[in-house]
C-alpha cells in the first residue's frame, strides 16, 4: 500500500498545517502553479515528490518538472498534468490520448475547483484536489490524501481551510 499527498495550485505559498495532514503519507504528488520553487524545495525536504508544471510556472519550475508525468504505482497507471480538464470536458492537448490509452488515475489541476469524479466510459478516476495556494477564485484551500493498494484507490479524506484563516 502506498499513502499519497495530493496538492495543486499553491501559487506560491505552502500552508504549514499541510505538513501535519501529510504526515503519514509515502508521496506527494503536485499538479502545477507551484508559483515559487521554495514551495517545490519545501516538499521535496518533508517528501518524495513527483509534479508536473503549471501555466504560471517560471523556467526554473519547468526545467525541473515535466508538462505530464505517466507512470504507475503499485497496479495502477497515473496520469498528472496541469490543464486536463475532467470527465465529458477533457482539454484538447490530452483528448486524443486519454480516450486511446487512459489510465486509471487521472490527475489536473489548474480549475481551483476540487472535483473527484469516476469517468465510467474511460472506466477512470479524475481528481482535481482544487486550489492549495491563497491566489485565486477559490474561497477554501484544498488538498487530498488517498491509499492506493494493488488496484484500489481507497481512503480518500479532503482536508479544507478557509483562505482567510489567518495561522
Amino acid at each position: 500500500m502506498t499513502r499519497i499527498g495530493l496538492l495543486s495550485d499553491t501559487h506560491g505559498f505552502l500552508d504549514k498545517a499541510y505538513f501535519d495532514f501529510f504526515k503519514d503519507v509515502d508521496e506527494i504528488w503536485h499538479a502545477g502553479d507551484f508559483g515559487d520553487l521554495t514551495v517545490a524545495d519545501s516538499i521535496e525536504n518533508f517528501k518524495p515528490l513527483r509534479a508536473v508544471y503549471g501555466n504560471v510556472d517560471g523556467y526554473d519550475i519547468r526545467i525541473r518538472y515535466p508538462e505530464h508525468q505517466k507512470f504507475r504505482i503499485e497496479g495502477i497507471s497515473v496520469w498528472i498534468t496541469h490543464i486536463g480538464g475532467y470527465p465529458g470536458k477533457y482539454a484538447p492537448q490530452v483528448k486524443p490520448e486519454i480516450y486511446h490509452n487512459p489510465p486509471k488515475i487521472f490527475i489536473s489541476g489548474h480549475s481551483h475547483i476540487l472535483k473527484v469524479i469516476n469517468d465510467k466510459n474511460l472506466g477512470l478516476l479524475h481528481i482535481n484536489p482544487g486550489a492549495a495556494g491563497n491566489r485565486g477564485i477559490h474561497k477554501v484551500k484544498t488538498i487530498i490524501k488517498f491509499e492506493i493498494d494493488g488496484i484500489n484507490v481507497q481512503n480518500m479524506q479532503v482536508f479544507e481551510k478557509d483562505r482567510n484563516h489567518k495561522l
